[in-house]
This record gives structure tokens, sequence and C-alpha cells, in this order.
């Protein structure tokens, strides 16, 4: 069996082929978060049998034509073309040339206008036009040119073009997918925080931006949090910042594969060049409470008092007034002064946040809840007391990790003392997080503390203290190590 490519459209000259225009039909958008968009347009053919060229305008000028698929009951496709190449005054006169035209001089003085033909040479830096035996720049001369016809391959819009081979005619739907640059998209929230009811009002914003020289009428839109295709990022070292709490549970949205996604309610129409935001959530009454959260980034001491993070955290559980995957973005927090008026008090950013966690924000930092870490003794210990104080050690799973000694092992005890203080009006609950200690790279134990400490992770252990109105509180921490 012989194989020909491209043998349906080599048997008819393109100018004795029918062209059916489309236009936009109905678009579904689905916006990733990496530059990245999937279109769906599906619209009506009227189609003759045999070959014929279907043309799809308005197509994202940033489309990938590649990724282009369509579904055309009872046709199949024998190629496609995109054409890119727009119409503007510039590319008009650059494909003009070798065309004739009509020159139309204007004299600047009397108004008068003098009519010419002649032949468009080149568009080089400046237009070069025969007329008659002479050749002339065109210039700043005050003259125009009047084109008989639009030179072949320039299009008004974006135009996807395909050719089809129809087994009979009659009209049928087509359904065009195809992935394009130039779509965005972010949440964003504002928050309004009653410290006395310990509750918060959270809206959330979607914003979006179409940069595809394509407008999109009456879409239906699906948001995806997450960039898929894209290579592994490096890992990145940076201060750290208090993290939520991820839960177990699910909450009422969608999932992608591993993605959540985010269908928005209606249809919208994304313009070309436009920056659009649309209302996503309004969740009233959540309960919230703010805290002061320090991280002691190791086993060290300052030599002035730093001030505690003023923390704001609020909880998405399964069922509550939240309830569902957030997307990532940046939360204003805002709170109502003595006559009730919101005031804007700090902002921080989320990640995407499944249903069943709880939400950390780091609003600012309180110039009036102070904490001065101190090391007050640093010594060597023998391995007897290491073995004594090994019930102390920070475990895995609830397993104690095993170590295998080689050679004498060197080990350290340090007194820490952390002096909190607190010139508020009223008291205060803080949490001191000691980092450092090792993480799975070493054996480390806190062997004596004076107020229960909680492990949140191998390498850090967090103590929550109340401090008194004008008050101090010396919290002290007993941690060995074999560093």
């Amino acid at each position: 069996m012989a194989i020909g490519f491209g043998s349906g459209a080599a048997q008819a000259a393109a100018r004795d082929v029918p062209v059916v225009a489309t236009p936009q039909g109905d678009v579904a958008i689905t916006i990733y978060n990496n530059d990245l968009a999937l279109i769906q347009d599906r619209r009506p053919l009227n189609l003759s049998g045999g070959i014929s060229v279907a043309e799809f305008a308005d197509v994202s000028a940033q489309i990938r034509p590649e990724t282009v698929t369509l579904s055309v009951p009872g046709a199949g496709v024998v190629e496609q073309n995109f054409d890119y190449d727009l119409l503007s005054p510039e590319r008009l006169v650059d494909k003009g040339v070798g065309q004739d035209v009509t020159i139309i001089r204007t004299n600047p003085g009397t108004g008068a206008e003098t009519v010419e033909r002649g032949r468009i040479l080149a568009n080089n830096n400046g237009t070069l036009v025969q007329i008659g035996s002479r050749i002339e720049v065109l210039g700043d001369m005050h003259a125009r040119l009047v084109f008989d016809r639009l030179p072949d391959g320039l299009k008004a819009r974006p135009t996807l073009s395909v050719r089809l081979n129809a087994a009979a005619s009659g009209s049928r739907p087509a359904t065009l997918s195809y992935l394009s640059r130039g779509f965005s998209w972010k949440a964003d929230y504002v928050a309004l925080y009653d410290e006395t009811q310990g509750k918060l009002d959270l809206q959330g914003w979607v914003t979006l931006n179409n940069t595809t020289g394509t407008s999109f009428a009456d879409a239906r839109l699906m948001l995806v949090a997450g960039s898929v295709g894209e290579e592994a990022q490096p890992m990145r070292y940076g201060p750290r910042r208090p993290a939520g709490v991820v839960g177990t549970g699910g909450g009422d949205g969608e999932q992608l594969g591993d993605f959540h996604i985010y269908p928005i309610a209606g249809r919208t129409t994304l313009a070309n060049a436009q920056q659009k935001q649309i209302a996503f959530l309004d969740a009233k009454a959540v309960s919230a409470a703010k805290t002061y959260w320090y991280r002691n980034a190791g086993l060290g001491g300052l030599d002035e008092a730093a001030s505690f993070a003023s923390v704001l955290r609020f909880d998405n559980a399964v069922g509550g007034a939240l309830g569902n995957a957030l997307p990532a973005g940046a939360v204003r927090v805002y709170m109502r002064d003595a006559s009730g008026q919101p005031q804007f008090i700090g902002e921080d950013n989320i990640a995407h946040t499944p249903a069943g966690s709880t939400l950390v924000l780091k609003t600012g930092d309180a110039f009036d809840v102070k904490i001065q870490p101190v090391v007050d003794k640093r010594e060597r210990i023998d391995s007897a007391e290491w073995e004594r104080v090994g019930q102390y050690r920070i475990t895995r799973d609830g397993v104690a990790r095993q170590v295998t000694v080689e050679k004498t092992r060197v080990f350290w005890r340090t007194q820490m003392r952390y002096k909190l203080t607190n010139a508020r009006s009223q008291p205060v609950t803080v949490e001191v997080v000691q980092a450092g200690l090792g993480g799975m790279w070493n054996d480390t134990r806190v062997s004596a503390e004076s107020v229960p400490g909680k492990q949140q992770s191998l390498d850090e252990r967090v103590w929550k203290v109340t401090v008194p109105a004008h008050g101090e509180v010396s919290l002290t921490a007993q941690i060995d190590t074999s560093f």
C-alpha cells in the first residue's frame, strides 16, 4: 500500500477549494499559574463534501500550533496553518512590495491633492516607489498610499486555517482545543479581624490578565492552582517564617490529578490587554486568634532583645466557615480602630492550601513584646552523661535512630535562657521556636526545660508561654548535642 502525504490537498488548487469562515464560538478557558492556558472553542461548521478550508478566526495570537487538536464529525484533517502575520500599516507596505498602488500627495500650503500611480519597490528604513521613469523615497512628503487589494497572507485577526476532507456536505459541530501563552491569574485576599470576638471575615479575589492578542467573549473559566510541565526548581534557602499545619481533611473543591481547580461561576469576557478581578470567596466569622512568634535559628544568643512577630492563625477546617482549598496569594489584614473604621495592619502570603489546614499570617513585628535568647553555659559532657539522657532524645516516628560510634565522640550541653518581656497592658501568649537541633543528621536531646515543649519537626522545638501584662518571664532549656 502506498501512502502519499497531503494527497488530498495536492489534488486541488488553493483557489478552487471552498473556504468556510467561522467566528469564535462557545469558549472554555482553563488557566494555569505558569503563563499557560488550555482553550477549547466549539463552533458550527457548514462543510461541502470533499476538500474545503475552515478558517478559525480569533484564536489566540500566542497559540502553540503544535498543540492544536480539532474534532469534526465526518471529516478528517489534511493540514493546518496558523496565520499570525497580522494586518498593520507597516506589514501592509512590506507585503505590498512589487504591487501597483495609488500615491496621493497633499500640498501643505494649499491642501491640494495630486494623484499618481506607482509601484512599491522596497520598504527598508523608508518606502521606495517607482512613478513612471523616476524612483522616489516617500519619507515625510505628505503622501499616502492607496492599495487596490490586500496582499496575500495578511489577516486582520489571528487565524487558524485547517484543510478538511469531509465525507459528505452538511453542518456539524467542530471542537478546537489548543494551548496558549499570554494568560495568567493570581489570588488576593482581604481579611477583617475582630480580636475581641476571635473572628475574621475573609474575601477572595482572582485577578486575570489577558495578553494573548485576542479577546474572548462570554467564556467559561476554570483556574488551576499549580504550574504544569515545568522543570524542577532549584532549592532556595532563606529566612524561615511561621508555617500552617496541614491537616488531613479534604474540601468540596475539585481535583485535577495532583492539582486543585477552581471553576468560576457564570461566564465572563476576557478582553485583550485587560486585567479583570472576579470575587470567588466571601467567608464570615472564621475562628481566628492572634499570637506572637519568634524563631531562634541556632543554639546562640542575641546582644539585644528582638521583637516577636505578630501572627494571626485561622482555621480552614472541613465543615467550618472556610473548609475549601485556597489558592496561593497575598492576604491583607485589617482591624477596626476605636471609631469602627478598618485600618490596615499588615500582609503576608499563603501557599496553595488544602482544606483541613491552619493558616498562619505574619502581619508585622510587635514593638512591645520582646525576646532575648541567652546562652548561659555551654559545656562538654562525658559519654556517661550522654547515655543517661538518652530517654530525652528527639525521635522520628517514635523510634530512636541508631548511631554507630567508630571513634571517640564529643558531646555538648547548652543551657539556653530566653528572656521574654511584655510591655502591653494585657497578658500575651508567645511561641518560642528553637531551631538548629540537628534534624535527621544528629542525635539531639532536650534533657530539661522550664515549660513543656513540643517537637514540631526533627530540627525545631516550640514552647508556648504566657507573659503577664507589664511582666517578664524566663524560659530555660537544656539541650544536649553531639556537635
